[in-house]
């Protein structure tokens, strides 16, 4: 295989990403639970979490490399090139929050995006694997019957399709649970970010990307920042549901 793998003269990266967002959205709309929230709340919603995804997944980037994003704080063309997963879920995750104070809305309305939110990464994944050393997600080179030569004559970690398979088993763990009605509205969410931001943390183990931050990148600082927040909320919904039981 040649990489990027181009479609139909289409770059995989633009392609896949296009149809992340378009499906992702799709997925959305006829998933949620309708009884939840009514459509035009939902949809402030889904506004307040595009922003905060697009504002978020780009402050994270610029702190993959600090002395370069310093150097070049004044190139338009470097501050808008990259983004990341990472930094798009948390800064989506405010971007709700505030959403939804805007619009007077109390309920938890995570759940509704675990399978939108899966659905949407895996097929972004494809389109980073497919543009292969350009995308700069790979991982780095190893013996492993898993390494693929991007085209430079190197096997190394696929850790796209790493991401792949991992969020197929959590989604499919995940809705295990929401079948048999365990815990709380909003616990899929909170276990979706809980251990997906853990596997975010591992992986990056075997990324050949900067780690200003003594072992840890930029990514991996808010990983455990948002595994952190996710193991207290995690705890504390366990404690009040535990008091209604006995009170």
């Amino acid at each position: 295989m040649q990489f990027p793998f181009y479609i139909f003269g289409i770059h995989p990266h633009f392609l896949f990403e296009s149809l992340a967002y378009f499906i992702g959205f799709r997925v959305y709309l006829y998933t949620r639970n309708k009884e939840r929230i009514p459509i035009d709340k939902a949809l402030w919603v889904v506004v307040g979490a595009t922003l905060g995804a697009a504002l978020g997944s780009k402050l994270l980037y610029w702190f993959e490399d600090p002395k370069k994003t310093l150097e070049h704080w004044n190139s338009i063309l470097y501050l808008m090139e990259g983004k990341t997963i990472v930094g798009g879920l948390l800064g989506g995750l405010i971007g709700v929050e505030i959403a939804k104070k805007c619009i007077g809305w109390t309920r938890s309305t995570g759940d509704d995006f675990v399978l939108p939110l899966a659905v949407g990464m895996m097929i972004g994944r494809i389109g980073c694997f497919l543009t292969g050393l350009d995308d700069h997600t790979y991982g780095v080179a190893t013996t492993w019957f898993t390494g693929v030569d991007f085209g430079d004559g190197v096997k190394r970690h696929p850790t796209q399709l790493y991401e792949i398979f991992f969020l197929g088993i959590l989604v499919f763990c995940l809705f295990q649970m929401k079948r048999k009605k365990f815990g709380w509205e909003g616990l899929l969410f909170q276990l979706f970010m809980l251990n997906y931001l853990t596997f975010r943390l591992l992986i990056d183990f075997i990324k050949p990307t900067p780690h200003p931050y003594w072992v840890f990148n930029n990514i991996q600082i808010a990983c455990l920042l948002g595994i952190t927040y996710y193991i207290w909320l995690v705890n504390k919904k366990q404690t009040e549901k535990r008091r209604a039981l006995y009170a």
